[in-house]
């Protein structure tokens, strides 16, 4: 009797065991057609990132830290929804605008994107887009009687350092502009903003939406020229020697963007004149 109850509890316990095995085979199985339909998705994407580190310095309203800390601006709006398209997370890292090239080339950053001019830098880069445009403008002192491009002759100009601006003025490739008395070269434009307040200098260019905004905290002391100083392209610039494909996957999806009336949307909402902004002006 004993040795029945015995046999019959061996035999139990071999089914369960045997259970238990085919159980745990099934679950082995599953993970690794989870872990392949994974590796098969990320291969079909193309993208073997999950993040995107941009560099910007802080250029209101197209990159900037609001009074809570957080990353905030048009470019910012952008680029959340372009990565949240590509299904990686974007990382915002403010950064010396000057050293921009040393951040790319040491990956500290993946991209620089903080209304950058592709124009004229197009062989410097590896790019996407360009996404919108901007126009380049001066704003003068209105206490220095400055009307247009002719009348700062004998006057000083502030520009960013490696900015457009900073390029066209020094190199005195526009003719409307001769004969400046000097021109200052700042890192960051709040030292711009800050020397025009204080009358240290009498001029200053930069791309017309922050300009504009820097002006509407005080219409009654400065104005804008009416000349336009240069159009920009903008886009976000890779390092040149970059090897995967997220610029060009970036690219269709800024342009898929366009098209959808994404990023119009998104430039209307901070006060921009959409059509200039896409380029149609």
């Amino acid at each position: 009797m004993r040795g029945d109850i015995f046999k019959k509890t061996c035999e139990y316990i071999l089914v369960l065991m045997m259970v238990c095995i085919l159980l745990l085979t099934g679950c082995s199985e599953s993970n690794d057609t989870d872990e392949d339909d994974m590796i098969k998705a990320e291969e079909s994407s193309g993208i073997s990132a999950v993040s995107l580190v941009i560099g910007s310095d802080n250029y209101e309203p197209y990159n900037y830290i609001d009074e809570s800390g957080e990353n905030v601006g048009i470019d910012v709006d952008i680029a959340k929804e372009a990565c949240r398209r590509l299904g990686i997370t974007p990382v915002f890292k403010q950064i010396t605008w000057d050293r921009k090239d040393s951040f790319l080339d040491s990956n500290e950053i993946d991209c620089l994107w903080g209304s950058f001019t592709m124009s004229g830098r197009t062989d410097d880069y590896r790019w996407a887009g360009p996404y919108m445009y901007s126009r380049q403008v001066i704003v003068v002192r209105k206490d220095r009687e400055i009307n247009s491009f002719a009348d700062l002759k004998g006057k000083r100009i502030a520009v960013q350092s490696t900015s457009k601006p900073e390029h066209i003025i020094l190199s005195g490739e526009d003719d409307r502009i001769q004969g400046v008395s000097a021109v200052y070269s700042m890192s960051t434009m709040s030292e711009l903003y800050a020397s025009l307040r204080k009358g240290y200098i009498d001029a200053a260019a930069g791309h017309e939406v922050a300009i504009k905004r820097f002006v509407d905290t005080n219409p009654q002391q400065f104005i804008i020229l009416d000349e336009i100083l240069y159009k920009s392209e903008l886009g976000v610039a890779f390092k040149k020697g970059r090897s995967d494909d997220v610029p060009d996957m970036l690219n269709d999806i800024l342009k898929q963007m366009i098209d959808d009336g994404t990023i119009k949307k998104i430039a209307e909402s901070y006060g921009i004149n959409a059509d200039i902004f896409m380029g149609d002006d």
